[in-house]
């Protein structure tokens, strides 16, 4: 079976079924809100977000989720209330497709993310 090499994320969310586009596209407004100087690319065949520093977040639909990556310990550390309606595991955050898109804690976690790259590559 072939694999869809998706060129963008227009074309990766357009694959998406219906019931899930509108939600991957408030996702992706959400982190270019946040970010707005991250450039939008696809890594491992799914959206992501690149700064100079390196890639902040990915997004992906699934059938009865989608998920954000890399969940990294900062993040979920500082959010770990927030996130404990969530499925948090392995570098992943799992939200649920039934429940509205946590706008806020989305954008909060993409700056957070964006701070935490660039304070690495400062050293």
């Amino acid at each position: 079976m072939a694999t869809t090499k998706f060129k963008s994320v227009d074309e990766y969310i357009a694959s998406q079924p219906e019931a899930v586009r509108g939600i991957l596209e408030r996702v992706r407004s959400t982190i270019r809100k946040a970010v707005p100087e991250a450039e939008e690319v696809i890594s491992y065949n799914i959206p992501a977000y690149r700064i100079p520093a390196g890639r902040v977040l990915h997004f992906a639909g699934w059938k009865q989720h989608y998920s954000l990556y890399p969940a990294t310990g900062r993040f979920v550390a500082a959010f770990k209330d927030e996130l404990a309606p969530y499925e948090v595991s392995k570098g992943t955050i799992r939200f649920p497709l039934s429940a509205p898109v946590p706008v806020a804690l989305i954008g909060r976690i993409a700056k957070l993310r964006a701070k935490e790259l660039a304070e690495r590559r400062a050293g």
